[in-house]
């Protein structure tokens, strides 16, 4: 019996066991009916798999080495080889484990295949010199293909061959994203036109690509921001801008309508980030819906911090955790360069910023308010409950290496701490020193998925000439829920751009199905919760990509569930 075979024997009978204690609780109801709230759609959970709890609970993360390395082209480090690479994680060949996407500048990208028991395999592809990842459903087949972003090129797309592989050699093929040819450093995927199928949106890194191309550069195409509809067949392309310094693109819908919108983040104060409303007749419009925004727009994420049901949005800067003389002075040549005088509708400032709607829609800035402003020179953030306990708290991956501006520091590096922020439930945060997440590697893409079975949230992290790390979940704070969503009836297999939100009795959880986040880094379908184990389930609703809903009225603590539309 294969490992998969065995795992769907296993899932087959607590699948069964949680089906009859349902019963035995309320033998009226059933317990697997899902149905529309009347506006809505039908649906229906698929399987039922009990998470089995953490074993070896030491209320800390234990780290782990991936025999991976993203290596720079140039010594030293030069400026924007220093930015790294991302990271992907989901279950790639359908054996039920999370599996690693590594992306690398001179070496090569890697699929790190999931054995179980924070074991994994490493397998190289014959490509690297590559960027941001995605782990993402681009033809609709059901299997999720990986798409990297390139240093100076446009994106590789490699088609999982799913029933068709062989069992022998790469399990990925190599294909041509047909009607995407545009230099693309960031990306993001989702349905912007609601017809079932999943969109893209790149931007370029526009000064990396001057430094390295040089005159091909200057005299040639191909930059900017562009969104590219899918048509099916190919891809059909419009430029929405013409320069970008885009390290990160995030989807959100900003005015509230029911479309997506477009946020890109730029880095520089030279370029302040764009901000594209979906129109109705299908074009974008250019606006400044925040007073406050980043400087240097390392990355974007989204968390519902305080279980409102409504998702704030957090972008990362760059400046310096801590006030003393040792820090001032490995960051005087850095903050003598960036810090320029702003005019006065300047709305940027070089801290992180912390976007939050009021019940008219209008946004403003909470970083400060909060406690989460300062977090060194980061990179990949992202909010979740680390220690589960029904609110989302924040890790932000830090450091940075170059000769231009570090030249100063030994072999040019500046090394801090990952920043580990625990949401204290009352609307603010504090550092998290205990659960042993302050990491000094170099971080850069980085990511968080339950790896090995048990419900929690560990975190993948792509670092800068050091290995790459897994950092265990040990905290063992409450229990979990994880849910994936299914819609066969279209391309958009994976549901990506739905929500889902879970009434409880501590409020309501929203959660959103995306395949790029952070910095770099693709997203796991399965979306999480925790929950202190004497909260109550009240019932979950689901909004699909195209605004319809369903309702799930019977939930049980420590499962992962899969639901089909």
């Amino acid at each position: 019996m294969t490992k998969q075979h065995i795992k769907q024997f296993v899932s087959l009978i607590g699948c069964a066991a949680m089906i009859l204690l349902a019963a035995a609780c309320n033998p009226l109801e059933p317990a697997l009916i899902v149905g529309g709230d009347g506006s809505g759609t039908s649906a229906r959970i698929i399987s039922q798999t009990p998470l089995t709890r953490p074993m070896d609970c030491t209320g800390e993360f234990s780290k782990h080495m991936l025999d991976h390395i993203t290596t720079n082209a140039y010594e030293p480090v030069n400026m924007y080889d220093s930015n790294g690479a991302g990271v992907g994680v989901n279950d790639l060949d359908q054996d039920g484990d999370v599996d690693i996407v590594l992306a690398n500048l001179a070496g090569n990208n890697q699929i790190f295949w999931n054995l179980g028991g924070m074991n994994f395999r490493a397998e190289p592809f014959d490509h690297g010199s590559s960027r941001s990842v995605a782990t993402v459903d681009v033809d609709g087949d059901g299997w999720l293909d990986i798409v990297f972003t390139t240093r100076v090129g446009s994106l590789l797309y490699y088609k999982n061959l799913a029933d068709d592989w062989s069992g022998e050699g790469m399990r990925f093929e190599q294909t041509a994203l047909a009607g995407v040819k545009e230099k693309a450093y960031s990306m993001a995927w989702g349905d912007l036109d609601k017809d079932g199928d999943l969109d893209l949106v790149t931007g370029s890194y526009d000064t990396a690509l001057e430094k390295e191309l040089r005159d091909a550069f200057m005299f040639g195409d191909g930059a900017g921001v562009f969104v590219f509809m899918n048509e099916g067949d190919r891809f059909t392309q419009e430029r929405i801008a013409e320069t970008s310094q885009a390290l990160a693109i995030q989807l959100l819908d900003i005015n509230f309508d029911g479309r997506d919108d477009i946020l890109v983040g730029n880095d520089f104060d030279s370029v302040q980030d764009y901000y594209f409303l979906a129109t109705a007749d299908g074009s974008w419009e250019q606006v400044s819906p925040f007073g406050t925004t980043t400087q240097n727009t390392m990355s974007f994420d989204l968390g519902d911090i305080n279980n409102d049901g409504q998702q704030e949005l957090f972008a990362a800067d760059m400046h310096p955790y801590k006030f003393d003389a040792e820090t001032d002075a490995a960051w005087a040549r850095a903050m003598e360069m960036m810090m320029d005088e702003h005019s006065p509708d300047n709305p940027q400032v070089m801290e992180n910023v912390l976007q939050t709607a009021d019940e008219d829609g209008n946004w403003q800035n909470m970083a400060a308010d909060i406690g989460i402003n300062f977090s060194g020179w980061s990179w990949s953030s992202r909010f979740a409950d680390l220690d589960q306990d029904g609110f989302q708290d924040l890790y932000i991956v830090n450091g940075m290496a170059t000769s231009e501006t570090f030249g100063h520091l030994p072999d040019f590096e500046l090394i801090e701490e990952n920043q580990a922020f625990k949401n204290l439930g009352d609307g603010t945060f504090a550092t998290a020193p205990q659960w042993q997440l302050a990491q000094t590697e170099g971080g850069r893409g980085m990511t968080l998925a339950d790896l090995d079975g048990d419900g929690d949230l560990d975190i993948v992290v792509n670092n800068l000439l050091k290995q790459a790390t897994v950092l265990e979940n040990r905290v063992c704070g409450g229990d979990s829920l994880l849910v994936e969503l299914r819609d066969s009836r279209v391309q958009n297999h994976f549901a990506v751009g739905s929500k889902v939100r879970l009434e409880t009795t501590i409020g309501p959880m929203i959660r959103d199905v995306r395949v790029n986040s952070g910095y770099l880094s693709g997203d796991a379908v399965a979306v999480h919760f925790g929950l202190p184990r004497d909260v109550e389930i009240i019932s979950m609703e689901i909004e699909w990509p195209d605004g319809q809903t369903s309702t799930v009225s019977k939930i049980f603590h420590n499962q992962k569930i899969v639901i089909e539309r």
